[in-house]
């Protein structure tokens, strides 16, 4: 069915207008005033709302296998929480452990992903180790549609790869022109300040920070701009979470390396102080890189509002707290990592973000849908709206009021990290290429009509 979008005040990372959108075979074909209504069209009308493209998250897991336990959410579960946030496509970490053959994981992930999804997907591939197949495989993966790579600075012994690993998988990421993204933490460090306050009998969550510090991470940024520099690759640093970490990166690209920047939406409105809650609550927001002291969340947002920082995502790896966090009561070492933000990205982003006045519109969808799909090979077929890209639209009511609470999440998770948070703005309908997938906080949408996203390598 043909849609018709009337009277939306449509917003860009450039533009803003009001016109009327017509979408026709899954995409946008016309943008003008005063479209008329063929017969049989749906017609949306967005009269007092904004018209967004499609936001895109950059940073999820879905499938993940982590600390002998698996990640909740299914993508059907997470498809619908993210469309439930106008988030209509999603970027997923494939994340094969060290012995595990890079084609059969991307065969896995791919297999979990067609069929089940409701939003559009594609992947970055993880690289956890290097030999002559890992190259062969990874070469081939490239020809079957992913242009980006991702590598691990930390976990040593499960994804962490060595610097010798490090130089050879960047060098094969220039060659083939795809771009990494890189976990930035010093592995060896970590490992040592765990050791330590474990022997202290300092065994609770509280202490998880304190076993990676800002100071950790920014060499861990410090180290990768060192060989990207030397081997002039495309780097991409997931989830910073520091201003020292940042400062790094400034320093890397000043340097002329070619980065760029992530940070999440966990660490625009959450700090510490909520790792170090009482009774082991303190679990439900172990993650890594940890929450960071508060003072970090006014020099993130400003890095996003001023270019520094391009693109906001969740790093979405939902476990329970009542069960799976429970693995690490006796030693945070063993606490799943992860916090659950797939669905409520785009509302506490805009809320935080926009209502505050500390960003514009304009910067807003440029950090949550146009840099990552500029990044990631997607292009103008995403990211924009324009006549040819997708009809991937989200009509957003700036006039909603509620509260972010578990009960009425669809993520696949006993808890909410924002629980209680009010909002300013929620989706009012958000579409993926044309068709309605959801409507006032609920999915209407088809299970299965995700597309895999293949992108060609490049494209910088």
């Amino acid at each position: 069915m043909a849609l018709l979008i009337k009277n939306g005040d449509i917003i860009t990372a450039s533009e803003r207008y009001t016109a009327d959108i017509w979408c026709e075979n899954e995409t946008i074909t016309r943008i003008d005033r005063n479209i008329p209504a063929p017969p049989g069209a749906e017609v949306i009308d967005a009269k007092g709302k904004f018209v967004f493209p499609g936001f895109i998250d950059p940073h999820v897991h879905i499938h993940l296998p982590f600390m002998g336990t698996f990640a909740k959410d299914t993508h059907e579960t997470a498809s619908k929480a993210a469309l439930l946030g106008g988030t209509t496509t999603f970027i997923e970490m494939i994340c094969p452990a060290r012995n595990d053959g890079p084609m059969e994981s991307f065969e896995l992930w791919l297999g979990k992903a067609q069929g089940q999804s409701a939003c559009d997907f594609t992947f970055h591939m993880g690289v956890a180790r290097y030999d002559e197949r890992v190259e062969k495989e990874m070469t081939e993966i490239v020809k079957r549609g992913l242009s980006s790579f991702k590598i691990f600075l930390a976990y040593k012994g499960a994804f962490g790869v060595s610097d010798e690993e490090l130089y050879s998988i960047l060098r094969l990421a220039k060659k083939l022109g795809v771009i990494t993204t890189a976990h930035c933490e010093n592995a060896d460090l970590v490992l040592e300040l765990q050791k330590r306050l474990l022997g202290e009998g300092k065994t609770g969550p509280e202490w998880h920070h304190e076993s990676r510090p800002p100071l950790v991470e920014a060499e861990g940024v410090h180290h990768l701009m060192t060989f990207a520099k030397l081997l002039d690759a495309h780097m991409y640093i997931v989830h910073t979470s520091c201003e020292e970490a940042l400062a790094e990166a400034v320093r890397g690209k000043m340097a002329g390396v070619n980065v760029w920047v992530e940070t999440l939406i966990q660490y625009l409105v959450t700090d510490k102080t909520f790792a170090e809650r009482p009774g082991f609550e303190g679990a439900k927001f172990v993650m890594s890189p940890p929450l960071r002291d508060r003072r970090n969340q006014e020099i993130l947002l400003n890095g996003l509002r001023d270019g520094l920082v391009s693109t906001l995502a969740t790093d979405h790896a939902p476990f329970d707290f009542a069960t799976q966090k429970q693995m690490g009561l006796k030693d945070f070492t063993k606490i799943p990592n992860g916090i659950p933000s797939l669905e409520d990205r785009i509302n506490v982003f805009y809320t935080c973000g926009v209502t505050r006045g500390r960003l514009d519109l304009h910067r807003f969808v440029d950090t949550a849908s146009t840099q990552a799909a500029k990044l990631f090979g997607l292009f103008p077929r995403k990211g924009t709206i324009q006549p040819g890209s997708d009809a991937d639209l989200v009509v957003y009511d700036p006039n909603y009021r509620g509260t972010i609470s578990v009960k009425t999440q669809a993520m696949n998770v006993d808890y909410n990290p924002f629980e209680g948070m009010a909002i300013k703005g929620r989706p009012s309908v958000v579409t993926v290429r044309g068709q309605v997938a959801a409507r006032d906080g609920k999915f209407v949408g088809r299970i299965g009509r995700g597309q895999f996203l293949q992108r060609e390598p490049g494209h910088f």
